[in-house]
């Protein structure tokens, strides 16, 4: 945001210098940097307005010259569009800036070679994840094939000889153990957010799917839950947006335990108990004492105070999802149908990623089969 010689905002792209002159400038789809000076703040103002209005409408998919910049901007604005999540959308757009704008962001795309793509990993290795450097790959990957099949390419530079360096090793996933699920939950009993952290150890939804869960979506008599949306707080708009699930197979039916029963009545007491009285959040399982929604980042924040006043290592909401998911392998839950409680849209997800068997179970597994084992 730019300001006059009298500190006053002028607004994005447009500043005043010294000399009295006022200054708008912005970068073009071609990733060229675009700027001019005026007498008057007004006639700034116009110009800048045009310009960019006139960039907006030139179809970048016209000429030859075009940047590795114009084109991703171009195809994550309208080649991806709406047909990605929110989130999806943030961490291209932190590995383009980050770690591919850098390297190849000036090139035009008809010079970029695969040694190009292979460096841009390269300087990944000792900072990142594989995973991340994995994802890299992938935007890298999609934003040239979408420019091959729009025959701004003839080829994708991505080839099966770009690959991901050895990165450093991700953090092992984390579950309770017994003893520390019983002294979380001993520790936060009677607090204002108990049924929300009780009821994700009890079903294994995500943050995003417990917020935006609604009293239509709960089946008292059937004892399920109707996963049908997922709500998320953007604190770079303040506002609230409630999308669809994570995947078509997040869209799910989840079995109640009566635990959990217990724990969606006694919300619906407390509810009652506040007297609510704003309509907007109305049908809303989880509200707080204003009837808002309480943000996601919150929940985290307040975990973290938990976990510290119970004397255990600091973990994260999705640990929880975790815990869930090593509770049921450990009583006996059969992969497939935890897949189905889960959302995953493969079975590798859920045993990859969110089944903890720890050393006791092991033991018990081993021992369970030790005749069948024992053939002479």
């Amino acid at each position: 945001m730019g300001k006059d010689l009298k500190g006053k905002e002028l607004g994005i792209g447009i500043c005043q210098r010294k000399d009295g002159l006022y200054t708008a400038r912005f970068t073009d789809k071609l990733g060229k940097r675009r700027q001019r000076y005026f007498q008057k703040l007004q006639e700034c103002r116009q110009w800048l307005a045009d310009a960019q209005f006139d960039d907006k409408q030139t179809n970048v998919l016209q000429g030859e010259n075009q940047t590795a910049d114009a084109w991703y901007y171009y195809w994550i604005d309208n080649i991806k569009g709406d047909n990605i999540r929110f989130n999806t959308r943030r961490n291209y757009n932190e590995r383009y800036e980050k770690n591919i704008k850098p390297f190849i962001g000036d090139m035009l795309l008809k010079e970029i070679k695969p040694l190009h793509c292979q460096s841009v990993l390269n300087q990944m290795a000792s900072r990142y994840s594989n995973s991340v450097i994995e994802q890299t790959r992938l935007v890298m990957r999609m934003m040239f094939d979408s420019a091959v099949e729009n025959e701004l390419l003839a080829k994708n530079p991505v080839t099966k000889s770009v690959k991901c360096t050895s990165g450093r090793k991700a953090k092992a996933m984390r579950a309770l153990t017994i003893k520390e699920q019983k002294l979380f939950l001993e520790t936060i009993k009677g607090t204002s957010t108990y049924n929300q952290y009780a009821l994700l150890l009890q079903t294994g939804l995500r943050t995003g799917e417990m917020i935006g869960l609604r009293w239509s979506d709960v089946d008292f008599e059937k004892r399920v839950l109707h996963i049908r949306r997922t709500m998320e707080y953007r604190h770079s708009t303040g506002e609230w947006k409630i999308g669809d699930p994570k995947t078509k197979n997040s869209v799910r039916d989840v079995p109640l335990t009566q635990e959990a029963v217990n724990i969606l009545k006694n919300q619906k007491e407390k509810l009652i108990s506040l007297d609510i009285r704003t309509t907007e959040f109305l049908d809303h399982v989880f509200l707080c004492k204003t009837g808002t929604p309480i943000k996601n980042s919150t929940y985290d924040s307040i975990l973290f105070y938990y976990c510290d006043k119970a004397g255990i290592e600091r973990f994260s909401m999705h640990v929880l999802r975790h815990t869930f998911a090593t509770r049921c392998i450990e009583g006996g839950m059969r992969p497939k149908t935890l897949q189905m409680i889960l959302g995953h849209s493969n079975i590798g997800v859920t045993m990859n990623l969110y089944v903890h068997v720890t050393d006791e179970e092991k033991v018990k597994e081993v021992r369970s089969i030790e005749k069948k084992l024992k053939i002479i």
